[in-house]
């Protein structure tokens, strides 16, 4: 069993009531970064984005926006 990072940007939007586009423009990280971390296509993460996410959000918590999750080893 392993670990991966989850960024919660979809339910953060969902949460917040706004658009990806929206966080976007109001948090200064480029759609298409936003986009590759709400789909786990990102092998790093900026720390200044998850700053930026988070002033954005009013968010104080960083756990609101990332997850550390259990994963299972998919069998060959």
């Amino acid at each position: 069993m392993g670990k991966s990072i989850v960024v919660n940007i979809s339910e953060l939007t969902a949460k917040h009531k706004i658009s990806m586009r929206e966080l976007s423009r109001i948090s200064r990280v480029r759609h298409a970064a936003l986009s590759e971390l709400a789909n786990g296509k990102r092998e790093s993460i900026n720390f200044s984005h998850i700053v930026r996410i988070a002033e954005a959000l009013d968010i104080q918590d960083i756990r609101e926006i990332i997850d550390l999750v259990d994963t299972t080893e998919k069998e060959l």
